[in-house]
């Protein structure tokens, strides 16, 4: 199934004042005397005509697997938004099997077969392969620690243009670093988690972003952090069908991470922020770095309201303070974990070095012995029910 990104304008919005017409500088837009309807074959995607819109009816873009013609549109009281991409039945390929074993190392703790929350939306997934991969544009690559630190993770924005790339929060993307290895082979895919909501980094735009850290003698980090904007890039995926944010708005939402693994829960952030500030599922997140200027995305996260989410820090190399781990701040909110962990509604998703899932998972067990829980009955109860997730490399 290739999907297909198309403009188009929502009737009931619309006030008809042939703006968007005027300014379209490629003839795509055109009127009947019920319509103003955007060209699919015409539209190349230049948003030239969405700022001078006065009401936001034409910023509607969807993923279709047949475009629709003029006329259909022509037809139309309203956006026919529940028929947009492929039905239930279509079958999915498989991963190819590189990906697979990436993933399954992944979440080797937890098992592949954890399902995803019950409340998550449908991904699309395997849509695009090294074979087969849709080219994307960076938009943009900034360093997002301190100058200073050893610690080199940027932000990286990819657009994928007129290509669609449908995605959810929790999913990765496969990147294949060009040139070959010493022995003349094609580089493996790397993959990246995707560090936007599915809106992408601005509702409209059909992009992503992505968390990376250079690492020494690395060949994809070095790739992705080293990108220029304009640089074109081969990607794959979307990959991941259970490290998915639940969207049920009652859903509490433990994210534990460190580093780069803090990219998923940036995503899930991002995603309640803009869509949800009023659920009343609470976001805890628990995230560790060396010090506060290695810590990505440091900035942005102070200036988050505590009424969106709870957030706990850990510094393990700060002059003059004792070393703190994610599990010693998980320690420390005790009586507030255990209180959600009771709850059916409380998912937990770890992401980032391997070496703290040991020191989580004993945490967890601490606080359920403090306050009558046993953690080894709800912890393998919690996977069953698509709660409990691992995502550590």
């Amino acid at each position: 199934m290739e999907l297909k990104r198309q403009h188009l304008i929502d009737p009931v919005v619309c006030i008809r004042c042939n703006t968007c017409e005027e300014a379209c500088p490629v003839d795509a837009i055109t009127h009947d005397g019920t319509n103003y309807v955007v060209s699919y074959d015409k539209c190349t995607g230049c948003r030239t005509c969405v700022s001078p819109c006065p009401t936001g009816a034409i910023d509607n873009w969807l993923l279709v697997d047949q475009p629709w013609s003029i006329d259909d549109q022509f037809g139309w009281e309203e956006l026919p938004l529940g028929q947009t991409g492929p039905g239930p039945a279509e079958p999915a390929p498989l991963p190819p099997g590189e990906v697979s074993d990436l993933l399954a190392a992944a979440t080797a703790t937890t098992g592949p077969s954890v399902p995803p929350p019950a409340s998550a939306a449908k991904p699309y997934f395997n849509l695009y392969s090294r074979d087969t991969p849709v080219t994307a544009r960076v938009a943009g690559n900034m360093r997002i620690t301190g100058e200073g630190t050893d610690s080199d993770i940027h932000h990286v924005v990819l657009d994928f243009s007129h290509n669609a790339f449908p995605f959810l929060e929790g999913q990765s993307i496969g990147i294949v670093p060009p040139g070959t290895d010493a022995k003349g082979r094609a580089h493996n895919i790397r993959l990246y988690s995707i560090a936007s909501p599915r809106e992408g980094e601005r509702s409209g735009c059909n992009n992503l972003a992505l968390t990376v850290k250079r690492v020494a003698g690395g060949v994809g980090s070095n790739y992705v952090c080293d990108l220029k904007k304009g640089d074109e890039v081969r990607v794959a995926g979307p990959f991941g069908q259970a490290f998915l944010m639940p969207d049920a708005p009652n859903a509490n939402i433990i994210m534990i991470c460190t580093g780069t693994g803090s990219a998923p829960f940036r995503a899930f952030t991002e995603r309640r922020r803009r869509n949800a500030q009023d659920a009343s599922g609470k976001l805890m997140l628990f995230f560790g770095a060396r010090t506060p200027e290695e810590l990505p995305y440091f900035g942005p996260l102070m200036k988050l309201p505590k009424s969106l989410i709870d957030v706990n820090l850990a510094f393990s190399r700060v002059p003059d303070r004792p070393k703190q781990y994610v599990q010693d701040k998980i320690r420390e909110r005790s009586d507030d974990l255990a209180a959600l962990l009771a709850s059916a509604d409380t998912h937990v998703f770890i992401c980032g070095l391997k070496g703290m899932e040991q020191g989580c998972d004993e945490a967890f067990a601490d606080i359920c012995r403090l306050h009558g829980l046993d953690w080894a009955d709800l912890r393998p109860r919690m996977r069953e029910e698509g709660r409990y997730h691992v995502e550590t490399y």
